[in-house]
């Protein structure tokens, strides 16, 4: 199929004598021209043929969603497969194009003997309660049986609520200067966007690893050294010439390095802080009285310093808090010019289903905007088959977890062969069929064949180099695990920026100590793979708590949500990044122009 452009569809309406300079409505037309897969002129004459029927209607983007739900969808039914045997085995693709001429001879056959109020019963049952199945053959092809019903049960349905959402492609976040003309990638086929982790490869997971064989000693020592390394740090940022040890009476001021405690297995709370000092200061853990600090945010497990007095040895009476130093930014040894286009990157977060169904309806509409949107990087992190959703959970599917995954990434990677966008796979926890351990190491993809260059497949966490702009990339949900354990007291910054702020002073991942329940730690790979080498440029941060954007300590946090919540439909965010070239007074440029979070 030609190129269709919004120049295209213009002039063509200009044969026809209609004129149109709205955007919005040449860029819906273009749109919907991508998603029926139809040239430029059988649009523009569907059109025509519409208005002539509706007393020529205006040209209008409300016009042009009655006449697709009207009649692009309804000549997008003759393609659905009716027959519920051609879904219940893999096929190639020449026979599914037999399948669909045969189809189609059918249904013509059918209309010739139907009245019209025949044929439109007939076709009702396909539209408008389930859009998105109809539309997996005619925008994926043979991709879209990969994932059809029958691949997973054959009794499942589509979700009817995320059919009916509402608000679609509503921006529910901004930042930096949007200009919406600008969202699509590098249109210089030459312009290669160059992907790379950031960490040499004795500090990054490459292959799975053997866990669950660790010793407390082992997990003793790398906390120890936790707070000897941020503690050093510090001492030096903060210029404090001697700490002191918190366990022995003294009668005056005394500085102490630890590690935030709880004195019990409950919540941390104002009246259960205890400091656990490390081995060169004694090595044990002191009780915190917080009643003379006017502004603290603590957490168990954060490395800080504190003044104040201990006259009795049994309890420090905080008087002030050093909590943490953040890392310089990544400096190339290579002197780059500026870009001249800004690279498009968009970011999702599974599950790629409703909570209410296994088809992955959700995940079609996103590679739909990956065609519309042509970018040049998509970073997809998991789960991709979500162990917490119900019908997994309960056994209700009739193949197994990998070969559900391997189709989800086939459908991936050949619905946006034709961008030829970079793709980024991020492994989750909750991917029920990948290794269950944090650190997690990144996905095997051995079946990509000709793909394979434009693939990256990154454990989690990991540190990304993207055309010379550094992401730090978690799947794992801190903000909601360190949520529910922080304290705070009069602190002017919002929640979500003072949480930010703690991952990147205390230079890893997951500072929480003891993780939540349902993460399982090694904690000598942590050690090793798990702690941010430098701030990042950009922080993707998917958590079930609510999507934002944010400018934290120069580090462009973002929280893309995820694509499905529960039965309803979810967001994804989407940047422009543009590395900048530092100016003349040396102040660092954010190399992220703009950031969005999008509902699907």
């Amino acid at each position: 199929m030609a190129t269709v452009t919004a120049e295209s569809i213009s002039s063509e309406l200009q044969l026809f004598g209609i004129t149109c300079d709205e955007d919005s409505v040449l860029e819906k037309m273009v749109e919907q021209c991508i998603y029926n897969s139809m040239q430029v002129d059988d649009m523009v004459q569907e059109w025509v043929a519409y208005s002539v029927t509706k007393s020529r209607l205006k040209l209008t983007l409300d016009t042009l969603e009655q006449f697709e739900h009207e009649v692009l969808n309804k000549n997008k039914s003759i393609h659905s497969f009716r027959k519920e045997e051609t879904y219940n085995r893999t096929r190639d693709i020449h026979s599914l194009q037999e399948i669909i001429r045969a189809e189609e001879e059918e249904e013509n056959l059918l209309d010739s003997y139907v009245t019209p109020a025949e044929g439109s019963q007939k076709r009702a049952l396909s539209t408008p309660e389930h859009p998105r199945s109809k539309r997996s053959t005619t925008l994926l092809s043979s991709p879209g049986l990969l994932l059809s019903p029958a691949s997973f049960s054959p009794s499942v349905t589509p979700s009817q609520k995320y059919s009916q959402r509402k608000g679609r492609g509503e921006v529910v976040a901004t930042f930096g200067a949007v200009q919406g003309t600008r969202w699509f990638g590098r249109k210089s086929p030459d312009s290669e966007v160059q992907v790379e982790l950031l960490e040499g490869p004795e500090d990054t997971l490459h292959c799975s690893y053997k866990y669950m064989f660790q010793r407390l000693r082992d997990v003793r020592n790398v906390l120890t050294e936790k707070i000897e390394d941020l503690g050093e740090s510090l001492r030096s940022y903060f210029k404090i010439e001697e700490l002191s040890s918190a366990s022995l009476p003294a009668q005056d001021s005394i500085t102490v390095l630890g590690q935030v405690c709880c004195d019990s297995n409950g919540k941390l709370n104002t009246q259960s802080v205890v400091l656990e000092v490390g081995p060169e200061q004694g090595g044990q853990q002191v009780p915190v009285d917080l009643s003379e600090l006017r502004e603290y945010s603590l957490f168990p497990g954060q490395v800080v310093v504190m003044e104040g007095m201990n006259t009795t040895g049994r309890k420090l009476m905080a008087s002030k808090v050093y909590e943490g130093v953040p890392l310089p930014f990544y400096t190339s040894e290579v002197k780059h010019e500026m870009a001249e286009e800004p690279v498009n990157v968009l970011v999702a977060c599974g599950p790629y289903t409703p909570s209410d169904s296994v088809i992955f309806d959700p995940l079609l509409d996103l590679i739909s905007i990956i065609v519309r949107d042509h970018p040049d990087v998509c970073v997809l992190m998991g789960p991709f088959v979500d162990s917490k959703h119900e019908q997994i959970e309960k056994a209700q599917v009739t193949e197994t977890f990998d070969t559900i995954f391997s189709r989800c990434i086939d459908i991936i990677v050949e619905g946006t062969k034709s961008v030829g966008c970079h793709l980024v796979f991020v492994p989750s926890q909750r991917d029920i069929h990948h290794h269950f351990i944090y650190p997690q190491p990144p996905f095997t993809l051995p079946n990509l064949k000709d793909q394979a260059q434009r693939v990256t497949l990154v454990p989690d966490p990991c540190t990304l180099l993207i055309d010379g702009v550094t992401f730090g990339l978690t799947s794992t949900d801190i903000l909601m695990h360190m949520g529910a354990e922080e304290i705070s007291c009069g602190s002017g910054s919002d929640r979500f920026s003072r949480m930010l702020n703690h991952i990147l002073t205390q230079k890893s991942y997951y500072p929480l100590y003891p993780p939540a329940e349902e993460v399982n730690m090694d904690y000598e790979k942590f050690h090793l793979c798990g702690q941010m080498p430098l701030t990042p440029d950009v922080l993707i941060i998917p958590s079930e708590l609510r999507y934002f954007v944010k400018d934290v300590i120069g580090c462009v946090c973002i929280n893309p949500g995820r694509l499905t919540k529960f039965q309803v439909g979810g967001t994804y965010g989407r940047l422009l990044l543009q590395r900048s070239v530092p100016s003349e007074d040396s102040r660092r440029l954010s190399p992220c122009l703009a950031a969005q979070v999008v509902k699907i």
